[in-house]
């Protein structure tokens, strides 16, 4: 091995041996297959450190799993359709500055590559290279012969017969569509045409129709359910409202709205035409019916009230709205006769419509009241809305008030009432923006509606039946999203699977349209499966007709005639029929958590659609994101650390083990390069020390004559492959890095600290494969210098062994460690130099009391006063009668609090501490400077401060000859 650690040097020769060998072209055999999927990247942009965190946990799993045995496929594909690639390209073109400066800055493009991808081909081309180099370059154990992108001609075969088959099953229909829309563009926009509220979804709110005389004055809300507790309405006297003709399925009516709203609605897909300003003053202190009780209302002013949210006009629910609350409060005493309203407020009743366990009648009001919360202004009003919403959906229930809905739960009802109030004509559907979205031109987006939309019918009943009995037959890691899944199953709505701008497959029964960039990545791991046939020359566009994937993905039709249609050859037909029956399903799908409403929740949906239930997928993992010393990256604006930057910079392996051992599952990371710096020594280190091991020559193994010392280690080794291997069943790469490495390193170190040297090769063999699916480009180096002929890639994943584990080994140092941690604390306390150390092991008393505390133990009889009562009754240890209920009381709780197990091997056979001591005294002495002399409680020669009798089992008491120092 060379003198030091060269990361860049090692890994470049274990990739170039990799694709020589060809060791991750996995095909079907007789072993157990594992086929794991993680999405593939999406190309307006180089890999960054979020790729490389998920990807990554991919790829430990994946080595994982061979290692252990399994047939692993990992495949990797290029996702390009939709419209961010088209809007990156008319960027480039139009030499955008900030574009210009973010992929050349940050992405790394050359300033003269850059403006020639002006293109959407030129940046797929492009970014596709880039993508699998970096990937490539991290060691990613990917069969490459699979990779594709969703716009090659043969994909858009897959495509177009999913969705005809899905159309055939009624599971595609038409209607009206939100999207993101710049007015000035006259176009949807994308992330990358977006200035700022490139995060803002599109939310579905209910408009309730209030009526006055002719006139309705809608209110926007995300809980149809509290129209019943409505008292009354909030109108801001200093808005301008406008009165609008408003038309909709033939049906006309008049509506009070603020010029915003107005604007808003003609994006609608309804017929607005403007009538009149109306001055605000007018619609305050009139009564209005409530559509849904018919109960009369009054209209309030309110400041608060923000024209441009809504229609700008707000309703009143005080009894469950922290907000109404407290502004029908601050109301009570102000002088509202300029809008002819006189009558006293507090008349007002509120209304109470949802059970929660946690309140009584009026949660708003309870809640303003305990927390003490003095006015709308107040910081604490904010989050007292979010505990009594919070409260409300997830336990509420609707009271009596609700009539036919009485006893539904608040979490379910939205869609129903909804439902409802569309169809009485008391409520329409509204949609808005979370947040304020602007075009790049500058112009502020809006919602519109586009007619005549594809749908994919995701709110069809049967079809969620379905992906519920998925879900319910699948692992969900971490457990705890499971949760997370069923509500997204629960609240998802049809959506638009297909536009007209961008990249992708055409509709096959409407070619105007465009199937959605989502639409087209539900089901494409089946997908590698062909195109393995395709790189070979073996499958051709023309074979790729409707009975070929039929017949080798459904296995449905006649093989002759599916033969005679495609023009293939029966025995290839079979082939890949048979391939697919081997890798499918998919074993595990490991993403981001982003993807977890949209992508995650669309590929389950399509997979119960068109396979049969054993082909449905077996495991989900969710991982969470990856920030950049704190700030959140961006592929479009920065900041941003690509994968190939920080593999270019820091090495391979030092990037996979930084980005793996920061976060754990679900939390997100960041990036720090003080971290990425700490990694990089821990390389070195874990170098350094193979190479000591392997040059100093020494090849015992577990036949050579062993010493307690080797016994811990091996014993400690056990835990780490047990924990390990528990970690990686569970994809908590954290907690695995914890035990392969820093865990284990630790116990190396003091292995060799107790003059431990005989089993370091035997340790090495189980480091080096213990970390090979973390580091593996280090790891095969070490392999390889270890005399290894075959790659550690394929070596047996370190397993369990039981007969290993050495419990009273363990507990020995575990003495001998605290021991010597005692006597330093001590020291260093009374800034001593010590002359002797002198250590007592416990007296027999003790023991004695420990020995029947584990058979009180066994036979569920230990209790303080039992225990006493026992020890009492011996002779010989009535003279310490003030002792014994002391030390009782203190051991008694350890052992119901689970701590009895340590103290069952203390009284075994294998254990003497006095021994034990007196064999480490040489190593004592050498840690401490001076000499040691172990003495027993009992009877100790030397004890002029009576610190004997503080001595208990495990741990000895310590009396120190010696001066202070000057």
């Amino acid at each position: 091995m060379e003198q030091d650690y060269k990361p860049h040097e090692i890994e470049k020769k274990w990739q170039k041996k990799w694709n020589e060998s060809q060791i991750f072209q996995a095909e079907p055999d007789k072993r157990e297959k594992f086929f794991i999927t993680i999405p593939y990247p999406y190309l307006n942009g180089n890999l960054h450190a979020g790729h490389t965190r998920t990807f990554t946990i991919g790829d430990v799993v994946a080595r994982h799993k061979r290692m252990l045995g399994y047939n692993v496929l990992y495949p990797m594909g290029f996702h390009v359709t939709g419209t961010p690639i088209v809007g990156l390209a008319e960027l480039i073109a139009n030499r955008d500055p900030q574009t210009m400066d973010v992929y050349e800055r940050l992405h790394g493009i050359p300033g003269d590559i850059l403006p020639t991808l002006d293109t959407p081909e030129k940046i797929v081309d492009y970014f596709k290279r880039e993508s699998e180099k970096a990937m490539r370059n991290i060691g990613y154990s990917i069969d490459w012969r699979r990779k594709f992108t969703t716009t090659d001609p043969t994909y858009k075969k897959f495509i177009e017969w999913q969705y005809i088959r899905l159309g055939e099953k009624g599971l595609i229909v038409k209607g009206s569509h939100p999207v993101k829309w710049c007015p000035n563009d006259n176009n949807p926009v994308e992330d990358h045409d977006i200035l700022y509220g490139e995060e803002a979804t599109i939310v579905e709110y209910t408009l309730i129709k209030f009526q006055y005389k002719d006139l309705v004055l809608p209110c926007a809300t995300l809980r149809p359910e509290t129209t019943y507790g409505v008292t009354n309405l909030w109108v801001n006297p200093d808005v301008t409202y406008v009165k609008a003709k408003v038309t909709l399925d033939g049906n006309e009516e008049f509506w009070v709205v603020s010029k915003e709203a107005f604007r808003k609605l003609t994006f609608t897909d309804r017929t607005v035409e403007y009538i009149e300003d109306v001055p605000a003053k007018s619609i305050i202190g009139i009564k209005l019916t409530n559509p849904v009780t018919d109960d009369e209302v009054i209209s309030l002013p309110a400041s608060f009230v923000r024209p441009e949210n809504g229609s700008g006009i707000v309703m009143s629910v005080p009894a469950h709205a922290p907000f109404d609350y407290l502004a029908l409060r601050d109301l009570y005493d102000v002088d509202l006769s300029e809008y002819g309203i006189t009558e006293d407020l507090r008349k007002i009743k509120l209304i109470s419509l949802i059970k929660v366990p946690e309140f009584g009648e009026f949660p708003a009001k309870e809640i303003v009241e305990s927390m003490g919360i003095t006015s709308q202004k107040d910081p604490k009003a904010e989050e007292a809305t979010k505990i009594v919403y919070r409260r409300e959906f997830h336990g509420g229930v609707l009271k009596e008030i609700t009539g036919k809905y009485e006893g539904q739960a608040v979490s379910k009802i939205k869609d129903i009432l909804t439902k409802d109030l569309i169809s009485s004509n008391a409520g329409e559907t509204f949609y808005e923006f979370s947040e304020p979205v602007v075009c790049r031109c500058g112009t502020p987006c809006v919602v519109n509606m586009v007619k005549g939309q594809w749908f994919l019918n995701y709110s069809n009943p049967e079809w969620k039946a379905k992906v519920y009995k998925c879900l319910d037959q699948m692992r969900i890691i971490p457990e705890e999203y499971r949760v997370e899944f069923e509500n997204k199953i629960d609240w998802l709505k049809d959506k638009a699977c297909a536009r007209r701008k961008g990249l992708g497959t055409h509709l096959p029964f409407d070619k105007e349209w465009l199937i959605e960039s989502l639409g087209d990545s539900t089901i494409y791991m089946s997908y590698y499966i062909i195109v393995r046939f395709i790189e070979s020359g073996e499958l051709k566009i023309e074979n790729l007709t409707l009975s070929f994937f039929d017949y080798v993905l459904l296995g449905k039709g006649d093989l002759a005639a599916a033969s005679a249609d495609t023009g293939l050859n029966p025995e290839l037909l079979e082939e890949i029929r048979r391939h697919f029956n081997y890798w499918y399903p998919v074993d595990l799908r490991s993403s981001g958590k982003d993807l977890v409403p949209n992508h995650l929740l669309f590929f389950l949906f399509h997979h119960v659609a068109l396979f049969e239930e054993d082909k449905w997928p077996k495991a989900l993992a969710v991982n969470g994101f990856v920030s950049l010393e704190g700030q959140k990256m961006s592929k479009s604006k920065g900041p941003i650390l690509t994968m190939e930057n920080a593999v270019s910079t820091y090495g391979a392996d030092i990037t996979r083990m930084y980005i793996l051992s920061t976060a754990e599952q679900t939390q997100d990371a960041d990036w720090q390069k003080t971290g990425i710096e700490s990694a990089r020594r821990q390389m070195d280190r874990f170098y350094s020390f193979a190479k000591n091991v392997i040059e100093s020559g020494k090849r015992a193994d577990l036949s050579t004559e062993l010493k307690q010392i080797d016994h811990w280690i091996l014993s400690r080794i056990q835990n780490y492959i047990k924990g390990t291997n528990t970690a990686l069943y569970s994809i908590q790469t954290r907690e695995a890095i914890q035990n392969s490495f820093f865990l284990l390193q630790n116990d190396i170190k003091w292995y060799q600290r107790r003059g431990g040297d005989t089993l370091l090769y035997y340790v090495l063999d189980n480091w080096v494969r213990l970390m090979a699916p973390f580091t593996p480009h280090l790891c095969e180096e070490i392999w390889e210098a270890m005399g290894h002929k075959d790659p550690v890639s394929l070596a047996q994943y370190p397993l369990y062994n039981e007969d290993l584990i050495d419990d009273g080994a363990e507990l020995a140092e575990e003495m001998i460690k605290g021991t010597l941690e005692d006597v330093e604390e001590i020291i260093r306390v009374t800034k001593m130099t010590p002359q002797k150390v002198h250590l007592y092991t416990a007296p027999t008393w003790k023991a004695e009391a420990i020995r029947c505390a584990c058979e009180m133990q066994l036979e569920c009889s230990l209790e303080v006063g039992t225990l006493i009562k026992k020890l009492m009754s011996n002779p010989d240890f009535k003279r310490f009668g003030k002792e014994i209920p002391k030390f009782v009381q203190k051991i008694v709780p350890e052992f119901k609090s689970g701590s009895s197990d340590r103290y069952e091997i203390l009284t075994g056979p294998d254990i003497d501490e006095q021994a034990l001591l007196k064999e480490s005294i040489s190593f004592l002495e050498k840690e401490i400077g001076c000499p040691v002399e172990v003495h027993s409680a009992d009877s100790p020669a030397f004890d002029p401060e009576k610190k004997a009798r503080f001595a208990e089992p495990l741990r000895p008491a310590i009396y120190i000859e010696g001066k202070k120092k000057e």
